[in-house]
């Protein structure tokens, strides 16, 4: 059955980042029926079949689309919290064409049929959607889930976050099998005896506020563990949303070594520090008072120190930090207004992810090309499983794109979310750099008028 017509579109005369074929400078975009059809310096419409959409992106920035490899989508069990549909549509308002779905769900993603569940719900939806299968059953760290029969339902990592897997027997064997189907074991690296109640991190902070602490060697207990036996199994190890300077160190350490680990950050830990929990946003010179204890605030990992973000930022600038993950986990409004201890771990961050992110650019800690990188190539080469595809703008590729304004400054707003997670420490803040317009395989799912030139034209 033929394919409908796509209406061809050219993107003139924007600043065209594409770090997988190592382009940056000012160029043209051809997509012709959901492809990349050619990337010129200048680009004619004449001759090319029927009406051409122009987007004139001077002064923006056209990359691949961004992929998120580490998303909360709640679906299935908890779509009182988001749904695949919703956190589709945030995604795309973030520039996230490519989003994986990470298993904790009821029931989990331990079998084919959830894999096939996830795949169904998706195929609708604006942006492409993988999921992420469990590394053990249900996720109850006693028994290995058949990895073999997740793989070949498709999924593209293992992972039990949310919670770590605790045995260290049962993760050299999930590392083993990882080596020989290579496909990635993300790990949540917290040991919970090293924190036991812990809300936050653990500091000067915690103790004004009279809150338990999660000591940052509660990741790196954990980190240091799975370096280990990834050196021990060459297997295919990734650390999820590290947040730690020792963690850093670490997985710097470790690649110099040239054990085969991966890790990614949060934007949130690329920003904000626990001082945040104040409720001055961010000011740690403000008492604490009525505006602290802002559950929004509070997350796995937890927001830590300027140190830390500061190691964090410079992780992501030389390589030790492979990519950018949103660790999106939106909850209903329940679960958040209640009390600190009460509340539930998780930021809402796929709508403000650039924005978020690009404050180490601004601040000339990260260039603009390697915070690209980090957000398309970084994650593919993470995942494997034929992403790349989706993360170049190579002539042939699908057309997955997004365009954004490094320089645009807006205030977050999350009564306009997308989402159903409204859970962001971040309303009211202003941040710089936004998206105007994503793209996946060859259709316009989002666009903000206001950040489009006047000479756009349909």
């Amino acid at each position: 059955m033929a394919r409908p017509h796509q209406q061809p579109i050219l993107i003139n005369g924007g600043r065209v980042i594409d770090p997988a074929n190592g382009r940056d400078g000012v160029f043209d975009v051809l997509i012709v029926d959901g492809a990349i059809k050619a990337v010129e310096r200048s680009i004619p419409t004449d001759g090319l079949d029927g009406d051409v959409r122009v987007i004139q992106a001077g002064g923006l920035v056209a990359s691949p689309g961004f992929i998120d490899i580490h998303a909360h989508l709640r679906e299935p069990g908890y779509e009182y919290k988001e749904t695949i549909a919703t956190g589709a549509e945030a995604a795309v308002r973030g520039g996230f064409t490519t989003i994986c779905a990470m298993p904790n769900t009821d029931p989990a993603i331990d079998n084919a049929a959830v894999v096939d569940y996830i795949a169904n719900r998706a195929a609708t939806v604006p942006a492409r959607v993988r999921a992420i299968g469990c590394v053990t059953k249900g996720r109850k760290g006693r028994e290995l889930a058949d990895m073999e029969e997740l793989i070949t339902a498709g999924v593209v990592a293992f992972s039990d976050d949310g919670d770590p897997v605790y045995d260290a027997g049962l993760m050299r064997l999930a590392l083993t099998y990882s080596r020989d189907l290579g496909v990635p074991v993300s790990n949540h690296c917290e040991d919970h005896e090293l924190c036991p109640g812990g809300v936050m991190a653990e500091g000067w902070v915690s103790s004004r506020l009279g809150l338990a602490g999660i000591p940052a060697v509660a990741e790196e207990a954990m980190v240091a563990r799975d370096i280990s036996l990834a050196q021990l199994t060459g297997g295919r190890l990734h650390l999820a949303h590290l947040s730690s300077a020792g963690s850093v160190a670490m997985v710097r350490q470790a690649k110099e070594r040239g054990i085969p680990v991966t890790a990614e950050v949060c934007p949130h830990h690329l920003m904000l520090t626990d001082a945040w929990a104040l409720g001055g946003k961010g000011d740690p010179n403000v008492a604490a008072g009525p505006f602290a204890y802002d559950t929004h605030t509070k997350v796995y990992p937890p927001l830590r120190t300027d140190t830390d973000v500061a190691a964090c930022v410079a992780g992501l600038a030389d390589g030790a930090i492979d990519c950018v993950a949103t660790d999106h986990a939106p909850h209903e409004r329940v679960s958040k207004e209640c009390t600190y201890h009460e509340a539930a771990f998780g930021i809402s961050a796929l709508e403000t992810a650039l924005g978020t992110a690009m404050t180490a650019v601004h601040s000339g800690a990260v260039s603009l090309p390697t915070m690209v990188a980090r957000l398309t190539a970084g994650p593919a080469r993470v995942l494997g499983n034929g992403l790349s595809q989706f993360a170049s703008l190579t002539p042939g590729t699908p057309a997955d794109l997004a365009l954004f304004d490094p320089d645009a400054t807006w205030t977050v707003d999350v009564s306009k979310f997308a989402s159903m997670g409204r859970n962001t420490p971040l309303n009211g803040v202003e941040l710089r750099g936004r998206v105007a317009v994503t793209i996946v395989g060859g259709r316009v799912v989002f666009e903000e008028p206001a950040l489009l030139n006047k000479g756009d034209a349909a």
